[in-house]
């Protein structure tokens, strides 16, 4: 069950992130799962592990981390869609 409660909360991180930047993320609801493990690992490596915590995510640090990985995804296909052209 925790497994599933960790899909549930880096999903939801990731979304949050992508409503923060603006931007979407590729891959829909596994993007999202995706990015908001990928960015709370990044945020929890970087800035630690204060804050509130839910399903061993520390959330502020993970928000963050999730944001800074979509706004690079982000900045990054953009320059893929670009050079396609």
């Amino acid at each position: 069950m925790s497994f599933i409660w960790s899909l549930i909360v880096g999903g939801i991180i990731g979304w949050l992130a992508g409503l923060i930047v603006g931007r979407n993320i590729p891959g829909g609801v596994i993007g999202n799962i995706i990015a908001g493990f990928v960015g709370a690992w990044l945020g929890q490596l970087i800035l630690g592990d204060w804050g509130p915590d839910v399903a061993n995510f520390a959330i502020i640090p993970a928000i963050i981390g999730a944001v800074v990985l979509v706004f690079l995804l982000s900045l990054v296909m953009r320059a893929f869609r670009k050079t396609d052209r």
